[in-house]
């Protein structure tokens, strides 16, 4: 299934011209439209004129989330607000969030992109899909939803948290998608199945984002719901959800190359990586009006496959995120990323999808706690079986990682659930430990 066949599978050469006729253009409007990259590509000595190939594209500045900051609220806008018909805002650690803005041209080609990333999931028309992300100033929600009405599917819009009401509607009113985020769609089957509805639910297709989803929670979420679930990307600075996802085959996330132009780089020298190498996502939007994004630092880091996919789609597929740049962790001079932990923990059929990781200092080294619930809490009563798992766990994670963590094997239901993305870090480093 298909939204735009055309453009979702275009010949690489067609898609290449296009997307340097787009750079070229946009690249023009931004030195013009946005007083500071006007000043970046000056200070770069960098000629918008000049720009003649793709590869060009390497001599144009970085832009950060910094960047973004430094620039609150609107500095960074390239219309002005009469022409901006949506504002979004992404939560902001230093108090200030990242405020985006939409023409009206810029919200219909989102929910193109968004069109065409749920009809490669699977997604119909026959549809009834429950967006249970935060609605708001978050783009998740609304991202998905004109995406999803746009292809002709029943939408319910009816946001995150209230969970017994979720599973109430999920249940009545017959359900067959669920947009979420991995970790709250664990959570809603823990309900379904205490109430007793599990098994009476329609649901078949899963469209996740928002937080990263491992292999392993994919197939236990897939199991304890009974469906095919899929990932999307997608981040506000970009526009929001539509940047990528999953076909069926589930081989790679559909970059909209059309829209999107990707780069991979090596976030310790900025150079370009290799083809096939792991490297941190850049992204150029080529089309947006109310809120340009130059060669934007994404820190996710992924890898890029430019062959075309058995689906016939032939833009680019970027692997899941494994991880980001600066989400790692370094423990005792080791990079640890919580997507390595999560792939041990999801393949203990003794463990649920729920954990945390605890990083203190101790006198001068670092360590780090892993908590993890038990699936079944009878096994607390077993000290054998108990410390069996216990040692088990560690010796899996240290054979990953490379280094030693403790293991807190915890009562089911003890770790804090979250609505949307889950928090999973803790790290307690410079609070008065010793």
């Amino acid at each position: 299934m298909f939204f735009q066949k055309d453009l979702e599978t275009m010949r690489r050469s067609d898609l290449e011209a296009l997307q340097l006729t787009r750079l070229k253009h946009f690249v023009q409007y931004c030195y013009d439209n946005v007083a500071f990259y006007h000043k970046r590509m000056d200070e770069a000595k960098f000629d918008p004129a000049k720009l003649q190939t793709l590869s060009d594209i390497q001599y144009i500045p970085y832009t950060t989330k910094e960047d973004i900051r430094d620039n609150y609220p609107t500095g960074l806008f390239a219309c002005p607000m009469k022409d901006i018909v949506r504002l979004h805002a992404s939560s902001g650690t230093t108090g200030k969030p990242t405020v985006v803005g939409y023409t009206r041209r810029d919200l219909d080609i989102w929910s193109d992109c968004v069109a065409r990333l749920v009809t490669a999931a699977g997604a119909t028309d026959e549809d009834i899909v429950q967006i249970s992300f935060g609605y708001g100033l978050f783009t998740g929600a609304l991202g998905l939803h004109y995406g999803l009405e746009k292809i002709g599917a029943t939408v319910i819009p009816i946001s995150s948290g209230n969970t017994d009401k979720q599973v109430m509607m999920m249940n009545d009113l017959g359900v067959t998608a669920l947009v979420s985020t991995p970790s709250y769609a664990l959570y809603m089957s823990e309900a379904a199945r205490e109430k007793g509805v599990l098994d009476q639910l329609k649901l078949r297709l899963g469209l996740f984002g928002s937080e990263g989803c491992t292999p392993a929670m994919r197939d236990q979420i897939e199991k304890s719901f009974h469906i095919f679930a899929t990932d999307n990307y997608g981040m506000s600075e970009l526009c929001g959800p539509g940047v990528s996802g999953e076909c069926e085959l589930r081989c790679g996330m559909h970059i909209n190359e059309d829209h999107f132009y990707p780069e991979l780089i090596n976030p310790n020298t900025l150079e370009r990586a290799a083809l096939g190498e792991v490297g941190e996502l850049v992204v150029t939007t080529l089309t947006k009006e109310g809120f340009p994004m130059l060669r934007y630092r994404t820190k996710d880091l992924t890898t890029i496959d430019y062959e075309p996919c058995k689906c016939g789609r032939t833009f680019a597929r970027m692997a899941k995120p494994m991880g980001r740049s600066d989400d790692m962790l370094k423990i005792r001079g080791v990079n640890v990323f919580p997507t390595q932990i999560e792939s041990v923990l999801m393949t203990e059929p003794h463990i649920g999808g729920h954990y945390q990781l605890v990083v203190r200092r101790e006198g001068y080294m670092d360590t780090l706690e892993v908590k993890v619930e038990l699936t079944d809490g009878s096994l607390l009563e077993n000290y054998g079986s108990l410390e069996a798992l216990q040692r088990k766990v560690q010796s899996d994670l240290k054979s990953v990682l490379g280094i030693q963590a403790k293991v807190n094997l915890c009562e089911p239901k003890s770790i804090e659930r979250f609505q949307g993305k889950a928090k999973r870090i803790v790290d307690l480093r410079g609070e008065g430990d010793i």
